[in-house]
């Protein structure tokens, strides 16, 4: 008997947890549906401090919490906290650390200005989440990537995990979005950036960190693109076309959940490019 696919789901962003947006309602709405469609799914998206714990029932995940991890030669506490959807019979797994995500708001303050630590937040959470996979043991056929802040976690999965057999033939998908921030991310996010298996060379194109940049990092190292937003930056869309990837166009209403569903099987299957 063939075997589940399996797919992690890195959001950043899911309702209820977060206010309803595009984004948001794709992160509770997609692995739900993924998991009615016969596949395997963990969730994981990062603990703002925005979310109300008391009334989300989370609660720390002992076993998988306490580890440190290193961000430019300093400790900060890896914290693991988990809740469950009980309508979609679904679990979400949280990554917290007090001093990136105690603030109650998301990735800007309340005056819309971006926050300047927000290269070392998204560094944290990719970091975070494969550290918290591995722990789990649990060894995913994809790894869907949704929104700016996931897209490290191809980084690390390419270059420093490669070797790891958890993660050996895991293929990785990047979902794009017009999440864009027009400030750019911290000068020194390309060294920041850095870690085992990862070359300076790897990481050139974040010395300019934009949105661009950024994304355009996530696309080269995915195996697969959706556009997962209508509109998408017009620098990004280019990049699409021009790496040749497997590509699944926007889709409006609820008929995505099946067409992601069968993109994930062409990705695993190698097949050449896709534009619905």
């Amino acid at each position: 008997m063939k075997k589940k696919a399996r797919v992690l789901f890195v959001s950043q962003e899911v309702t209820p947890y977060l206010n309803e947006t595009p984004m948001s309602i794709i992160g509770r709405k997609l692995p739900q549906g993924i998991q009615e469609r016969g596949k395997e799914i963990r969730t994981f998206m990062p603990k703002y401090g925005c979310i109300n714990e008391r009334r989300n029932q989370l609660h720390e995940v002992i076993r998988l919490s306490g580890m440190n991890l290193i961000i430019d030669n300093t400790d900060h506490q890896l914290i693991i906290k988990v809740a469950s959807i009980q309508a979609a019979r679904m679990q979400v797994y949280f990554i917290d650390n007090q001093e990136y995500f105690e603030r109650k708001h998301i990735l800007t303050d309340k005056k819309g200005v971006h926050f300047a630590d927000n290269d070392e937040r998204a560094i944290f959470f990719c970091r975070g989440v494969i550290e918290t996979v591995k722990k789990l043991g649990w060894s995913p056929d994809v790894v869907h990537l949704n929104g700016w802040m996931t897209g490290l976690t191809a980084l690390y999965l390419k270059k420093s995990f490669k070797d790891n057999p958890l993660f050996a033939d895991t293929k990785i998908v990047y979902s794009v979005y017009d999440d864009e921030f027009t400030t750019p991310l911290h000068k020194d996010f390309s060294k920041k950036v850095l870690f085992d298996g990862i070359d300076k060379s790897d990481v050139e194109v974040l010395k300019n960190p934009t949105f661009v940049n950024v994304s355009k990092l996530a696309i080269d190292l995915a195996d697969g693109v959706i556009k997962s937003s209508p509109k998408i930056n017009s620098d990004v869309e280019k990049h699409i076309k021009k790496c040749g990837k497997p590509t699944l166009e926007y889709i409006e209403g609820e008929d995505y959940i099946s067409a992601y569903s069968e993109f994930y099987d062409a990705v695993l299957e190698g097949v050449g490019e896709l534009v619905d």
